[in-house]
């Protein structure tokens, strides 16, 4: 599927790999007990052993997430568009002397794995980097195992393309329509790489967005239930107005979920579309992961 929005991403990324941009950097100073701590796991709810699970982390290359999976006995795989963060995963797991499977790709075709694969799927920020999310969720549950459990980090939608440097003396000022799809685009923060230093300059991010309505609904209608919700805010009451840290306290810019994946708990009518009402059976949610 390597359309201009493929080819975007892939650009970008490659980009932001030969800047040492945050989220290309590997995580080498992990061991068994500090992933639990890095993943979130038990902030998540995510209990249990995870030893001999498979875990995909969906467009999660850089050797973050991944050797934090593996040393918990995890099978871990990643799929990224790009191969400059893929290779970041495999030195992170030459690094650690841990197992892990790479693919490259567009997190819109997951053709190349199985149905039912995986236990685990992790999917960091990068939803809003192609136009409907649906696309994404669908090809998600195929490959997750009845029971499994989908964690997503994405935009907040209600202020996508908004940032600190909206401050107009007084608050943060909404610009974009709240439609799906609204094409948003602004410059990378400072925290994400040194400017100064980059050989190249990198293209501000490219994201489209996904409402609520539709991340919620489209989920659910793919059999997935919401188990855990958290909006991510800097937390940092000394930030002044117009800072970063100032900016995620007033409008909180990820959201954080935990799904899992029951294809048939929702029993519709046959013939009625998705969205229409539903009788909802009454079950015994997992308390953990096992």
């Amino acid at each position: 599927m390597k359309d201009d929005i493929y080819l975007y991403n892939l650009a970008r990324w490659e980009a932001l790999a030969k800047a040492n941009a945050l989220f290309t950097r590997p995580k080498l100073d992990l061991d068994k007990e500090t992933a639990r701590d890095y993943l979130g796991l038990d902030r998540l709810g995510v209990k249990g052993d995870l030893s001999g699970k498979t875990v995909l982390c969906l467009a999660s290359g850089g050797g973050q997430q991944s050797v934090a999976f593996a040393l918990l006995g995890a099978f871990v795989s990643v799929f990224d568009i790009s191969p400059s963060q893929l290779e970041r995963d495999k030195a992170a797991a030459e690094h650690y002397g841990v197992a892990i499977s790479l693919f490259q790709g567009d997190m819109r075709d997951l053709s190349c794995f199985d149905s039912d694969s995986f236990d685990i799927v992790w999917h960091p920020y990068s939803l809003t980097f192609v136009p409907d999310s649906r696309v994404v969720f669908h090809e998600v549950s195929r490959i997750l195992k009845a029971g499994g459990l989908y964690h997503l980090m994405c935009a907040n939608p209600f202020f996508s393309g908004l940032t600190h440097n909206d401050w107009n003396g007084d608050g943060y000022t909404l610009k974009h329509p709240y439609e799906e799809e609204t094409v948003t685009s602004y410059p990378d923060q400072e925290w994400v790489y040194d400017q100064s230093k980059s050989p190249i300059k990198i293209q501000e991010p490219r994201e489209y967005r996904q409402s609520l309505s539709r991340i919620m609904n489209g989920l659910i209608n793919e059999g997935f239930l919401l188990a855990y919700f958290s909006e991510i805010k800097s937390n940092d009451p000394e930030s002044l107005p117009g800072s970063w840290g100032h900016f995620a306290d007033i409008a909180p810019p990820w959201i954080e979920y935990i799904w899992y994946y029951y294809p048939n708990i929702i029993n519709r009518m046959p013939g009625s579309h998705k969205n229409t009402d539903a009788t909802i059976h009454t079950v015994q949610l997992p308390l953990k992961f096992a």
